[in-house]
């Protein structure tokens, strides 16, 4: 059938313009016909003609609040993909992290959108702590009006899956708003369902078209936007390995690999604090005891899959109901059926799924019960400015046994046993721009990072070496002894005496009788850590969240209730200030 033409013969076009005006306008939505209006008109008026004046005054563009709880950046990197899309669909959207929410502030808006990770077990991130309590807490705002969609992100290995987007689904709505889209909640892979979620959500939330519905654009502000939205590439790099070196010494009981990876083409625009993410290889012994327990040995392209793009070791209950509905293998229902799922997988990976319920699979089974293999983000340890076109990282090899068999870390035992000089390695950039350095190198800092979690500060040093920093810096470093396990030693020690750094405590917990750790270097310079922050020094915190990051946190509220002697509520709010201006700095994982 033919389409009805829009404009009429006396349009100032010729027949051909006609035609293709037509062929775009006539598909067009309301909203992006109303858009188009809008466009022409600030187009005209930017470059100093008389626009036509519209039957109706422009429209203000609908505002939407975007909130993301993020801790290795992927929910702030789709808040801001959401953002640039929510610009071109006429809306006005804030973006927010939930580390500068003002919690009662969310009652004036309209829309809103949470994207948020979930970390540990069932936890917030911990910049979203706060504002999460606050949320949850009996001082929350009434939302009614409002209208949201939520986006969760979370790892199916873990029991608490989502757990963090689930609140806050189920906050919202308790408070009063109004769901305008369901919530989504996605695994490792997300990128691809994360973004049509994102476009479904925006047209639930758009309003409906009215005769009048011109939006006015914001050209100046646009321009600003599209400069600041250059992002580095998304795309992996491949790398040559041009250093390998264990940094443990033959008699300790831990392997801890120094990596230096080469660019071709010069390293990307990293920053101190950034992170690394590495594509790694399965274990090739591990593959072919699927292969062999699947009696698929001889499918030479499905072990080229399982070796470099599936997820053969995290078991998870979905994992286990994707078997069972694969295979039908009947005690595998029952195990779900039981509930007894979720305890059964701990410790266990999938070739101890296969065996233990023997079945056909065939290679297509396997592609749908396993999920793609993620990279592995590490902290960058090294400063472009000292070491040009190369990137250096710290990564421990992860090994240990469960249920009689040998297991270990994916990417750790890629590099440390797989990778010598001259290997190739897929990498990707991951900045973390909210982990960086005093703008002002004359600032103090102190830096807490036991094992790898000292990877960033020696880039931190670096750095400040390479800007002759007239700021003092402390490190706070532990690990197991310090005869076997002290990393990158003579480097302090030079650091020590050129300056770049000013004072290095160490904690070996294995040298003594009782255990040291960070955390009681902490509380024997009370004093003067905290007259090192009370002098505006920063404090950096790196490495494990579960237990370290909170013992060395819980260290820093003591110092300043014993060295001020404040109460407990009054020690937390000082720690809790250093934070909020950005002077207590957290990567952790």
């Amino acid at each position: 059938m033919a389409r009805h033409a829009i404009l009429p013969r006396t349009a100032p076009f010729g027949e051909s313009e006609r035609a293709s005006l037509d062929a775009v306008l006539g598909p067009a939505t309301p909203v992006q016909r109303a858009w188009l209006a809008g466009f022409l008109a600030g187009l005209d008026a930017a470059g100093g003609q008389t626009a036509a004046v519209p039957a109706a005054p422009p429209k203000a563009a609908e505002p939407l609040l975007i909130l993301y709880a993020s801790e290795s950046g992927n929910c702030e990197t789709l808040a801001n993909t959401m953002a640039k899309l929510a610009r071109k669909n006429g809306f006005k959207p804030k973006v927010v992290d939930f580390f500068d929410l003002d919690v009662a502030s969310l009652a004036q808006e309209k829309r809103i959108v949470a994207i948020a990770a979930t970390w540990g077990e069932g936890e917030p991130p911990a910049r979203a702590m706060r504002a999460y309590g606050e949320l949850m807490g009996d001082g929350a705002p009434r939302l009614d009006g409002v209208e949201f969609g939520v986006l969760a992100l979370g790892d199916t290995s873990y029991a608490e899956f989502c757990a963090t987007g689930k609140a806050l689904d189920a906050r919202f709505e308790a408070l009063g708003a109004t769901r305008a889209q369901a919530r989504a909640d996605l695994d490792l892979d997300f990128e691809t369902p994360a973004a049509a979620w994102i476009k479904d959500t925006l047209k639930a939330l758009t309003p409906p078209p009215s005769a009048d519905n011109v939006v006015a654009v914001d050209f100046a502000a646009r321009a600003v936007e599209d400069d600041e939205d250059v992002e580095p590439s998304r795309e992996p790099k491949v790398v040559e390995v041009v250093d390998h070196v264990n940094l443990n010494s033959s008699r300790s009981d831990k392997e801890t690999i120094h990596l230096a990876l080469e660019f071709e083409d010069g390293a990307p625009a990293y920053e101190p604090g950034d992170s690394l993410e590495i594509y790694p290889e399965n274990d090739p012994q591990l593959v072919d005891e699927i292969l062999t327990a699947t009696n698929l040995s001889g499918d030479e392209a499905l072990r080229r899959m399982l070796l470099s793009e599936r997820d053969i070791t995290t078991l998870s209950a979905t994992t286990v109901e994707r078997f069972a509905k694969a295979t039908g293998h009947a005690d595998a229902q029952k195990l779900i059926d039981s509930g007894e799922a979720k305890a059964w997988i701990e410790g266990r990976h999938l070739i101890d799924l296969i065996e233990t319920f023997p079945a056909a699979i065939t290679a297509e089974h396997l592609g749908t019960i396993t999920r793609p293999l993620p990279p592995r983000a590490y902290s960058i340890a090294s400063s472009r400015k000292e070491v040009g076109d190369e990137v250096h990282l710290v990564i421990a090899a992860v090994r240990y046994a469960t249920h009689g068999r040998a297991r270990s870390g994916v990417a750790s035992t890629h590099v440390a046993d797989r990778m010598k000089n001259g290997a190739k390695l897929r990498v990707k950039l991951k900045p973390n721009r909210h982990f960086r350095l005093p703008q002002d190198p004359a600032t103090d800092i102190i830096m807490v990072g036991p094992g790898t979690g000292v990877a960033p500060f020696r880039a931190f040093v670096q750095e400040r070496r390479a800007v002759a920093a007239p700021g003092r810096s402390w490190l706070f470093f532990g690990d197991r002894q310090f005869t076997h396990d002290f990393l990158y030693q003579l480097e302090w020690q030079e650091a020590l005496e050129d300056g770049s750094l000013t004072k290095i405590d160490v904690a070996f917990s294995r040298d003594q009788p009782e255990k040291v750790y960070v955390q009681d270097r902490i509380d024997q310079h009370a004093r003067e850590l905290v007259e090192w922050l009370d002098g505006g020094a920063s404090l950096y915190v790196c490495g494990d969240a579960t237990k370290m990051a909170k013992d060395v946190r819980n260290a820093v509220v003591r110092a300043y209730a014993t060295v001020k002697s404040l109460g407990a509520a009054e020690a937390e709010a000082a720690v809790a200030a250093l934070e909020r201006a950005h002077r207590y700095q957290q990567d952790v994982y």
